[in-house]
């Protein structure tokens, strides 16, 4: 069932539904992790969702935004929730394949790009979700991590920030191939559900043609032992 919900402390509202894949707290994580800095003019969300990330982004700057998402069904909630916000003249969704973005934009285009993609590889042994919306949006049956971040190097300006939400256990591969395509890690944030708990995700950034150089900075932990929000948890919905 569709629905319109409020992205909590954000002022912002987003049209869901319940049988496709809804935003997760990732989706808020990311863009608070996100520097925007006056120079920066264009901004690109892939895998966008319902569009959480451009939402929250034009919160934080003026900059023209884009976001990408290959799902109809997904796009046209991202549409209706850039709508209900009066932020068309900021943000722009676009219904297309990542892979093919080099059909539409010429390369060395933005100044910073995010994405929270589709975390799981895909084997045919892997268990795919029934619903083949949020199958797609959690597996890489149509964008792997490496055609992810070939585009994603050709799209950025060098010395422009690429941001991206994954799981750790994938964090040395995408390490690697973050190098292969010229988008050195700068900064890196683990998230844990609790203290004393394992990350299960992290932020990064990386720079394109960027120096040598990886910060740790100090971790996300999401909930108190009594299952209320961390404060830093709680600072994001004011």
């Amino acid at each position: 069932m569709e629905v319109v919900n409020e992205i909590v402390g954000k002022n912002l509202k987003i049209y869901q539904n319940d049988e496709y894949f809804k935003f997760s707290l990732e989706a808020i994580l990311l863009p608070s992790f996100v520097n925007v800095k006056l120079r920066d003019k264009k901004i690109l969300d892939l895998c966008t969702g319902n569009a959480p990330i451009p939402l929250i982004l034009s919160e934080k700057t003026k900059a023209e935004i884009y976001g990408v998402e290959l799902q109809k069904e997904i796009y046209d909630l991202a549409v209706k929730s850039v709508k209900i916000n009066n932020k068309e003249q900021q943000i722009k969704i676009i219904n297309y394949d990542v892979k093919k973005l080099k059909d539409l934009f010429k390369g060395e285009n933005f100044d910073i790009i995010t994405v929270n993609p589709p975390y799981f590889k895909t084997f045919k042994e892997t268990l795919i979700n029934q619903n083949d919306i949020k199958a797609k949006a959690r597996h890489e049956s149509t964008l792997n991590l490496e055609e992810l971040l070939s585009i994603s190097s050709y799209l950025l300006k060098t010395n422009a920030s690429f941001y991206m939400v994954h799981r750790t256990e994938r964090l040395i591969e995408i390490l690697d191939v973050l190098r292969k395509y010229r988008l050195m890690p700068k900064r890196i944030k683990f998230i844990h559900a609790y203290s004393k708990k394992e990350a299960k995700l992290f932020l990064i950034e990386a720079v394109k043609n960027g120096h040598n150089g990886l910060k740790v900075e100090d971790s996300f932990y999401i909930y108190n032992q009594d299952l209320s929000y961390n404060q830093e948890i709680q600072e994001l919905f004011k």
